[in-house]
């Protein structure tokens, strides 16, 4: 990886290569959006990403990096079906992304694990597991309950408190602040337009084109995708799509690098490529403007790390930061197509690593194509109507 990022990467701003109308304009230069406008690029179409720049407080950056799918789709089996198929794509994007950019997002699939803390968390994890895949249409994996033994040839030091854990060998990481990188560096392989300081204010369709305007100008395009996070609400609705999205605030520990000793991560604790530790993550409803840290919920969340690994009571924290996820109303992702607003689509989720190989190669074609296939209806904001009706 370079010293000096490429133009138009993260947030440098380069000259447009197109100044007619795009393919498709891609409004949010996160995850999510760069994970489409990458699907959309490799596909040939002429893609333009407006984005806030590094000015942005994006939840990419705040991000646990966890490609996870233990625990996902319970009331909603087809996210655990959606889940999975990202996770079988993974290793193709990383290696997509390698072979253009020469950055490696350091992927790992061997595994994740749930720690428990008590006998009743243990038997509370068995039930959840079980009722999770009894659902019908859920994806079927592997998984098992490990004893204290099993979980201790796994995790160095393991302490005294912890009775067991639930592992899958489906479960993986990556590096989201590399994969930030590699998606905006294949930006510039690939021919996108990365636009920073381009914060969308109005939209409007005139003639089947959508106008988008911008402090720096309009920018034009055939179609459009919403994928800026919990903006995606207030942008929705000048195309006709009701976007409820609220959002959940996360808080992150980060412990300064020691030897890399943990290759399994924990959904709350683990260790990076370099080996800077993470302990995260809480889940709490906040208001838009809540970003800040709190000690009672650092303080729970360093408990029980140490609890799980004692050593880490010698290894000093650096910083701690907050991030707010995007949450719809019941947490499962949004997909959809305006039916005012032909052309105009949505990309919302709270999982923007653990998805992105499905954003790049599922759902950014059925944007190109200009039809949400049917396993995705699901996610519509339909699901939404028929509860209230109900």
């Amino acid at each position: 990886m370079t010293d000096t990022p490429p133009a138009g990467a993260l947030g440098v701003a380069r000259p447009r290569r197109h100044r007619g109308i795009y393919d498709v304009v891609v409004v949010g230069g996160g995850l999510v959006g760069s994970a489409l406008a990458y699907g959309l690029a490799r596909d040939k179409d002429c893609v333009a990403v407006l984005d806030e720049g590094d000015v942005a407080y994006r939840a990419s950056r705040g991000n646990f990096g966890l490609i996870w799918v233990q625990s996902k789709g319970m009331g909603m089996p087809q996210y655990g079906q959606w889940t999975m198929t990202s996770q079988r794509d993974w290793q193709r994007l990383a290696d997509a992304l390698v072979d253009l950019t020469g950055i490696d997002v350091h992927l790992e699939q061997r595994g994740g694990l749930n720690v428990v803390l008590s006998d009743v968390e243990r038997e509370a994890r068995i039930d959840f597991m079980t009722r999770l895949q009894a659902q019908p249409g859920m994806a079927q994996y592997p998984w098992k309950m490990l004893d204290r033994h099993e979980v201790a040839s796994m995790i160095p030091g393991v302490g005294p408190d912890v009775v067991g854990a639930s592992w899958s060998p489906v479960d993986g990481i990556a590096n989201p602040l590399k994969l930030l990188r590699a998606f905006h560096t294949a930006f510039d392989r690939l021919g996108v337009d990365y636009l920073p300081h381009h914060a969308v204010g109005e939209i409007a369709l005139k003639n089947g084109v959508f106008d988008v305007r911008t402090p720096s100008g309009v920018i034009r395009g055939k179609k459009i995708v919403l994928a800026s996070g919990l903006a995606n609400k207030a942008l929705g609705a000048q195309v006709g799509l009701d976007v409820p999205v609220r959002p959940q605030r996360g808080q992150i520990i980060v412990l300064e690098r020691t030897r890399r000793i943990l290759d399994t991560p924990l959904v709350s604790l683990r260790q990076m490529d370099e080996g800077t530790w993470l302990i995260g993550d809480s889940q709490e409803e906040m208001g838009y403007e809540d970003k800040t840290t709190g000690l009672p919920v650092l303080a729970t969340l360093a408990d029980r790390a140490v609890r799980t690994i004692p050593a880490l009571r010698e290894v000093r924290a650096v910083r701690a930061w907050a991030a707010l996820r995007v949450m719809s109303k019941d947490g499962f992702p949004i997909y959809e197509q305006s039916q005012s607003h032909p052309g105009a689509f949505v990309a919302t989720c709270h999982s923007g690593v653990t998805l992105a190989a499905a954003h790049a190669y599922h759902y950014a074609p059925m944007v190109q194509a200009g039809v949400i296939g049917d396993a995705l209806h699901c996610f519509s904001t339909e699901r939404f109507h028929v509860q209230a009706a109900a």
